[in-house]
């Protein structure tokens, strides 16, 4: 009768330890799909002529883009007097 409660405890731990990942398991089962890269057929065709036209389309700018232009002064650095 002493054994007893030692089994329950080892029964019990071995459940919650099997509880603790059923979730994960199970969740890795759940990707139905495959890894590999889809076929051409899946893919959509590219129309050039009508990439081209819409490339056409955007007008050029009249400066370049700047990024940094908020940040830093437009006029160049004057080197220091030596």
């Amino acid at each position: 009768m002493g054994d007893t409660p030692k089994m329950l405890r080892a029964i019990g731990t071995a459940l919650i330890v099997a509880a603790l990942f059923l979730p994960s398991a199970y969740a890795q089962g759940m990707n139905k799909g495959s890894h590999a890269a889809p076929t051409v057929e899946d893919k959509p065709r590219v129309d050039e002529k009508a990439y081209n036209s819409a490339l056409e389309r955007i007008p050029t700018p009249k400066k370049p883009y700047d990024p940094w232009g908020q940040v830093h002064d437009t006029a160049p650095a004057k080197p220091p007097n030596k």
